[in-house]
């Protein structure tokens, strides 16, 4: 990420939020992982924050442009999941990991950048620093195995390669730690399934490793789809607003993971898509991945008093400094 003075970056921000209507406000905290029609005029009116699934230099570059013809003109979020490489195929996280090469890690993770970069990803969803136990579970390939520190080691190293941006001519690269927090400890591997943590253990086994890329100057997590003790993380305000912003000092924002706040209704915890919007926002997720509840039910939410127009500023905000962090022209 680029050096930024950060008196000037919050002043800009303000500045921005000043001129957004309500619309373009809530627009900047959606994801949406396709681009049909109903994307194409969100783009049109500048009234989305950011795509997945959706990647070539020139479609990109088209789309770009069209949103900073848009009243807005804030450039969009391209993100994308770039596990063991983009174009270059390399071995996946878990065997590289076992090279204990950190230098080649973080080496690889700057390669794939740079590719995916050159199609206009500017967000990668990696790398994934869950610490897991059981080989059971589906996704073990794409982390550092099961050890606290050396994971922690591995999460700056690959940061560090993703976040190099040692080009001028590409779209610069945020990288996107996930799962917040606990994913790989699902019973019994089974993915999605319930997880039951000690606060001993989420301090001394699956919070170091997201602490370590946030050191190495992480700017986005993405909350994950499990449940914790009970509520899912996605919607719980003590391990995103409690822990992840004060305890870790995460100033970033905060990504869910495809449509995690609405899965919530299915977890038994939200009501409704409209008490799912409500819950996913008030714990602190700042754009909502895929779903659009964020988009259909906030203006409702905001009219009914049950969320405060500061409330979409301050997580409109932390999307705004991700951009500008990136270096977007404003």
């Amino acid at each position: 990420m680029r050096r930024t003075n950060h008196s000037s970056l919050k002043d800009k921000i303000i500045n921005l939020l000043k001129n957004m209507t309500l619309e373009e406000k809530i627009g900047q905290l959606v994801q949406f992982g396709s681009f049909k029609e109903l994307e194409k005029q969100l783009v049109h009116d500048g009234e989305i924050g950011s795509l997945l699934n959706f990647c070539g230099s020139s479609e990109v570059s088209d789309i770009q442009r069209e949103i900073m013809r848009s009243k807005c003109k804030v450039p969009l979020l391209i993100g994308d999941d770039v596990i063991h490489g983009y174009k270059t195929g390399f071995p996946i996280p878990l065997a590289e990991s076992c090279s204990f090469d950190l230098e080649l890690i973080e080496e690889t993770a700057a390669v794939a950048a740079r590719e995916a970069a050159s199609e206009g990803v500017n967000v990668i969803f990696a790398p994934m620093v869950d610490i897991t136990r059981d080989p059971r579970w589906g996704r073990v390939a794409e982390g550092a195995g099961e050890d606290v520190y050396y994971g922690g080691e591995v999460a700056k190293a690959r940061v560090r390669g993703f976040q190099r941006n040692d080009w001028q001519d590409m779209p610069h690269v945020a990288a996107c730690p996930k799962h917040y927090v606990g994913y790989g400890a699902s019973e019994g591997g089974r993915d999605y399934d319930y997880t039951e943590i000690s606060d001993h253990t989420l301090r001394e086994t699956y919070l170091p490793p997201f602490k370590a890329a946030i050191d190495a100057g992480a700017s986005i997590i993405m909350s994950s789809f499990n449940d914790f003790n009970g509520p899912p993380v996605s919607v719980s305000r003590h391990l995103i607003n409690d822990v992840l912003r004060g305890e870790l000092g995460f100033e970033g924002m905060v990504l869910s993971d495809w449509e995690s706040v609405l899965q919530s209704v299915e977890h038994g915890v939200s009501a409704d898509e409209y008490e799912a919007a409500l819950n996913g926002l008030s714990a602190g997720v700042d754009m909502d991945m895929n779903s659009g509840i964020y988009r259909s039910q906030l203006p409702r939410l905001a009219e009914d008093g049950k969320i405060t127009l500061e409330q979409i500023d301050e997580a409109v905000g932390r999307i705004l400094r991700v951009k500008l962090l990136l270096g977007k022209s404003m």
